[in-house]
């Protein structure tokens, strides 16, 4: 089965960038959200970051349309019965996840693919709330932010994904521009598993007193040659997100080098998140462009 039409289940930060990234490859996408104003909200999310592109040259004014001509809001599970492949971004949450696969299990094509974007959370558990034919047609996508311009999609299989159907989804992600890596269903698959305990340990050199803040990350950058220090990185993904993801990955490998540090939980009980919430190991309330280190040890 040839895949053609493409449904994209929420419209947020992860489900719009998905969707402009589909649309851009070609593909009719059809994205489902709960409700009208958060399918305008993703939509013109979707607008600016295409007239960016347009204002880059990246993409033509024809080509700009036609993303746009292929891009369908709709908040029923029913506009993406003929879709063949759908891929879920909604929230984090197992039993969500679980839920609305069952409902569209009873309503999708047998030959649809189910592919989950989730960072953390198991496949398998997910897949289990389909039926047995279904099982072998769910797969892992994890994109990463943001999506349109990010080149990685981890492609993660199950020990019931369908060989053809897995090989399929790889050659899906080379037609959306991507470069696919093959990962197993294990708990942060490749990136998190690397990248979430390189995270903590920095946390943990900072409430040792290893370094600042500012000295940390200056360390990786200019040391590691790393694009940004481990803060800054932390503060771009939401610490909430990055707390979430460990505790998960501690709760699967009973390690402590994926356990969160007390600083982390404590910044996320007091709404410190990072750019999103406007405070994290920084302060960009001030100048966004230009922030200062928090004082928190």
């Amino acid at each position: 089965m040839e895949i053609k039409k493409v449904g994209v289940l929420g419209c947020g930060l992860m489900g719009s960038g998905i969707a402009q990234t589909t649309a851009m490859a070609g593909f009719e996408t059809t994205v489902r959200e709960v409700s009208h104003d958060l399918i305008q909200t993703g939509f013109a999310s979707i607008e600016k970051s295409l007239e960016r592109f347009a204002d880059k040259g990246t993409i033509t004014p024809e080509q700009q349309k036609a993303t746009r001509d292929r891009l369908f809001g709709t908040t029923s599970f029913a506009d993406l019965a003929d879709c063949d492949i759908i891929i879920e971004a909604i929230i984090e949450n197992l039993e969500e996840k679980q839920t609305t696969y069952r409902q569209l299990d009873s309503i999708c094509k047998s030959q649809t693919i189910f592919a989950s974007n989730t960072s953390s959370l198991s496949i398998t558990q997910m897949m289990t709330a389909t039926s047995a034919e279904r099982q072998q047609r769910f797969i892992g996508m994890h994109f990463f932010n943001p999506v349109p311009i990010m080149k990685l999609v981890e492609v993660v299989r199950t020990i019931l994904t369908d060989a053809k159907v897995y090989e399929q989804a790889v050659e899906f992600g080379k037609k959306l521009g991507k470069v696919p890596v093959r990962a197993g269903d294990k708990t942060g698959f490749i990136v998190n598993r690397l990248l979430v305990p390189y995270l903590l340990d920095a946390i943990r050199a900072l409430e040792e007193g290893v370094g600042s803040i500012v000295d940390i990350d200056n360390a990786m950058k200019l040391g590691c040659g790393y694009p940004m220090g481990p803060f800054t990185l932390g503060d771009f993904v939401g610490l909430d997100t990055t707390y979430y993801i460990a505790e998960i990955m501690f709760i699967e490998f009973r390690e402590k080098r994926f356990a969160p540090p007390p600083l982390l939980k404590r910044m996320v009980l007091a709404g410190l998140y990072g750019r999103k919430s406007g405070r994290g190991f920084y302060d960009y309330t001030k100048d966004a462009k230009n922030p200062q280190p928090m004082n928190l040890v």
